[in-house]
């Protein structure tokens, strides 16, 4: 191959390379979970119960905002272009907040801070979340929460709640939708359970004081 030959070829790899770069960076797309508005339970009068729910502990995954995926038994990786709007251990735990106020059994729901007393902290631990082959598709969501009793120093209730929701086609968006609607099913099975463990175990006039 000639000298000028070798060097046209090298200014037209550099020409395609810099073509390249200048081209439209493709888009970060954010997705969000949406815990819809439902009216709140007939409840006469809300229990005298005020809960504080604690960050949620999870893996390092689910504390970025990458959208994860499953590959195989035991491989995940990350979506490089498709992220949450925010950590999804964060973002279960703000679900989580909304679907017990919307329940209209308590008194008060709450983030634990310093500033806040309640009369139980509500602990979670998000297991997995994401979208994985087994040969079809599905979302993925196991959520582990407990009660905490801080005057007894015990924890009365605890419930993990874990599903597998297909998936409609091969689309990232189409995952989210399914995360979406299992996210949303296991809140209000945990936050039905945890209504259950209260009316059979009612709370004491002088709870919290």
């Amino acid at each position: 191959m000639s000298r000028r030959r070798v060097q046209l070829i090298v200014i037209l790899s550099v020409v395609a390379s810099f073509v390249a770069a200048c081209g439209a960076p493709r888009p970060i797309k954010y997705y969000v979970i949406d815990v819809p508005p439902t009216p709140a339970a007939a409840v006469a009068t809300p229990l005298p119960i005020s809960l504080l729910v604690g960050r949620f502990t999870a893996s390092h995954l689910y504390r970025d905002d990458r959208l994860v995926y499953g590959s195989g038994q035991v491989q995940l990786g990350t979506y490089e272009y498709d992220r949450w709007a925010e950590a999804p251990a964060d973002m279960v735990q703000d679900a989580l907040i909304r679907v017990l106020r919307n329940s209209g059994q308590y008194a008060a729901v709450s983030r634990v801070a310093a500033s806040v007393r309640g009369n139980y902290i509500i602990r979670g631990h998000l297991l997995q979340m994401y979208g994985v082959d087994q040969p079809a598709l599905v979302a993925r969501f196991s959520l582990h929460l407990e009660l905490y009793d801080p005057t007894a120093r015990s924890i009365p209730w605890s419930q993990t709640y874990t599903h597998d929701e297909p998936v409609a086609d091969k689309t990232v968006p189409s995952i989210v939708l399914a995360m979406d609607k299992n996210i949303n099913a296991g809140l209000q099975e945990l936050s039905a359970s945890l209504s259950q463990y209260f009316a059979s175990h009612p709370p004491q006039a002088s709870a919290g004081q």
